[in-house]
């Protein structure tokens, strides 16, 4: 018997009173239907952080990585070094080639001069090293014959000889396995002239590349700075900049200095070639750490070659020179240059040496003023603050 449907019932309680009858029933080979959130079961609890497993598992693989990153830098750090090296020196050299745009030179001519003048500078120097060199070489050798007439006359060297039996240790220590050992000598120091050349080339590569593509570089670097912090960092930055070039020029002003002062020397004493030896101390002195040394090395090798007196002259000009150099024009220049005391400027220098070698000669004069800068501006203002 039907049950009739009235104007008042709903459309879901006519469906449940007649269904409709082209509804498919369910199939008996149809899959069943998956129970529970997920077709393969509930997931279950995640991994908790504080497992044991998981926390030696990631504390390994954070020693591997790190133990590989430190592999990679130390591999890597005579590379690194050269790319420091560059990108200081490009630093700078920034305010001649701003210079020479304010003349009205593109940034790519600029850039061209100055390193057309570094290069011919250090081929002046090198050009001006090889004819004493030579020539005074030569001397010496040929000197040598009446040098030793003149101590075989000599009965107390005769007598120092025959006591300490001289000959015969020279000829024991004139065999095969010394030769073997003077021409390893040879070698290493052939590869350590040629590794030499080829640091130097590839430093003023690397410089003439930093100083075409400075402004690029330095707008990269302001990018990854928050934007409301980006035009403070920009001044700063740029000030900062400013100093490593201020303490660039006093550099060059010092090495120009030991220079004069080395050629007015090599005019008393009567050294030969006295002009190319103050460009040998000029250029030297331009190299951090060991750089005043090997001029002074030089010029008193060029003296000894003349005479005993002259060499010994020469030692005692540049031991005394180089103290005066170091703790009194030294700090005064970077005082006046750079803008950092003398006690902060000595102590400086001194440390950065000590601690990083070259790159701390390089970097700490500028170090210092960065961070007396830094200090100034940012940390005292902080301070009155609180």
């Amino acid at each position: 018997m039907e049950v009739p449907v009235t104007a008042d019932d709903s459309p879901a309680e006519a469906e449940a009173v007649h269904p409709p009858a082209d509804d498919p029933e369910p199939s008996a080979d149809a899959p069943e239907e998956p129970k529970g959130p997920g077709q393969f079961g509930r997931p279950g609890p995640p991994l908790s952080r504080r497992n044991p497993f998981l926390i030696g598992l990631l504390g390994g693989l954070g020693l591997i990585t790190a133990y590989g990153i430190f592999l990679g830098l130390r591999n890597a750090a005579s590379i690194l070094v050269l790319i420091f090296i560059a990108l200081f020196l490009a630093i700078g050299l920034n305010p001649a080639v701003t210079r020479l745009r304010a003349w009205g030179l593109p940034r790519g001519p600029a850039v061209a001069v100055l390193a057309l003048g570094i290069v011919l500078l250090l081929c002046g120097g090198v050009f001006a090293l090889v004819p004493p060199l030579v020539t005074q070489t030569g001397q010496l050798i040929q000197n040598v014959p009446s040098f030793i007439e003149s101590l075989q006359r000599n009965e107390t060297v005769n007598d120092l000889v025959q006591r300490y039996d001289v000959l015969s240790k020279v000829q024991s220590a004139l065999n095969a396995g010394t030769v073997t050992n003077a021409l390893g000598g040879v070698v290493g120091g052939a590869r350590l002239l040629f590794g030499t050349i080829f640091n130097v080339l590839t430093v003023i590569v690397l410089v003439i590349y930093f100083m075409a593509a400075f402004d690029r570089i330095k707008e990269g670097g302001y990018a990854l700075v928050p934007r409301s912090r980006r035009d403070r960092v920009r001044l700063l930055t740029d000030e900062i900049l400013s100093k490593v070039g201020a303490y660039m020029v006093g550099a060059i002003a010092i090495a120009v200095l030991a220079g004069l002062s080395t050629w007015v020397f090599a005019m008393i004493v009567g050294l030969a070639y006295p002009f190319a030896l103050a460009v040998v101390v000029a250029v030297c002195d331009l190299i951090p750490q060991i750089g005043a040394t090997l001029g002074a090395v030089i010029v008193s090798l060029v003296g000894f070659a003349s005479s005993l007196t002259t060499g010994i002259v020469c030692l005692v000009f540049f031991l005394i020179y180089q103290q005066v150099e170091n703790y009194l024009i030294y700090p005064n220049v970077m005082r006046r240059s750079v803008k950092v005391s003398d006690v902060a400027a000595v102590t400086a220098a001194l440390l950065g040496v000590g601690l990083f070698g070259v790159i701390g000669a390089l970097i700490a004069i500028p170090m210092v003023a960065a961070i007396q800068l830094i200090v100034r501006e940012v940390v005292n203002p902080s301070m009155e603050e609180k």
